[in-house]
């Protein structure tokens, strides 16, 4: 007897330049990526707003980007490769 092996697929993204995305959207994607549980920013006493514009800097110099996740319909902050 043969078993299947069923395997998630795999999620699709789409690129999201950041240019794009209304400023107020932009400011909550990242903050909530900041404020994420296990976010690893160094110095405890750096403040949001600190840590919003470090994100705004890697964006800008291509260090990370911002993706769509299609099917679970969410967007992440993600490394350049």
């Amino acid at each position: 007897m043969s078993k299947k092996k069923y395997s998630v697929p795999p999620e699709q993204t789409v690129e999201v330049p950041y240019e794009r995305l209304d400023p107020d959207t932009l400011r909550n994607l990242i903050q909530e990526f900041v404020s994420r549980d296990g976010a690893d920013w160094g110095d405890p006493g750096c403040s949001l707003d600190d840590k919003v514009k470090q994100v705004l800097w890697q964006l800008g110099k291509k260090k990370v980007k911002v993706i769509f996740e299609l099917n679970s319909q969410t967007a992440n902050i993600v490394i350049c490769r």
